[in-house]
């Protein structure tokens, strides 16, 4: 049985990485696990453990980092995030293809700790419009605009460690070239 691919979907905050992923799914019937991350933080209303994340002790979570069980992690607010190695390696092979949407500096350590991994940077059509779309959420501060605007800057900055860029200018356009991606990475294009 052919191995599963490990498929990274990455790009600076707002430029639609979870539009993107929801299209493929939605609109090309293109099937794969989604990653869950490990969390040490505390399930808001509505989540459920081990769909939404998997909730674990700060213990629990040490004790992957110990085993090296994680593909990536990284700290915020106080909790850790963490993509666990052997869930997406028991889905990869049975030949399932696994999708993580994931920031730039865990797609770093994915990249590193997976070589064959498929990496998919995605660009927005321009820091402006990137801005508009992240202004347009209504959910954010003038001061952290500023900081997404920021680190979306730095962020452009390492496309190039990335297999393929696609410009999401238009969703059904980059999901379709995204989708072409995946299928050759697959032989079935």
């Amino acid at each position: 049985m052919k191995k599963g691919l490990l498929i990274i979907l990455s790009g600076p905050s707002g430029v639609g990485k979870g539009t993107v992923r929801k299209y493929l799914i939605e609109h090309f019937g293109l099937t794969f696990y989604y990653s869950i991350s490990m969390t040490t933080r505390a399930p808001r209303a509505g989540e459920e453990d081990g769909k939404d994340y998997f909730f674990v002790t700060p213990e629990t979570f040490q004790r992957n980092i110990d085993q090296d069980n994680f593909l990536e992690w990284a700290e915020f607010v106080n909790n850790r995030y963490g993509t666990p190695r052997d869930i997406v390696e028991s889905y990869r092979e049975k030949g399932i293809d696994v999708l993580l949407e994931i920031e730039t500096n865990g797609a770093k350590q994915v990249m590193a700790k997976c070589p064959d991994a498929l990496s998919i940077f995605i660009v927005p059509p321009s820091l402006e419009e990137l801005e508009a779309r992240i202004r347009g959420r209504h959910t954010e501060s003038e001061a952290t605009i500023q900081k997404r605007m920021d680190k979306a800057r730095e962020e452009m900055k390492l496309a190039s460690n990335y297999s393929y860029v696609v410009a999401n200018d238009d969703v059904a356009r980059a999901a379709e070239e995204i989708r072409d991606i995946i299928l050759r990475a697959r032989g079935s294009f």
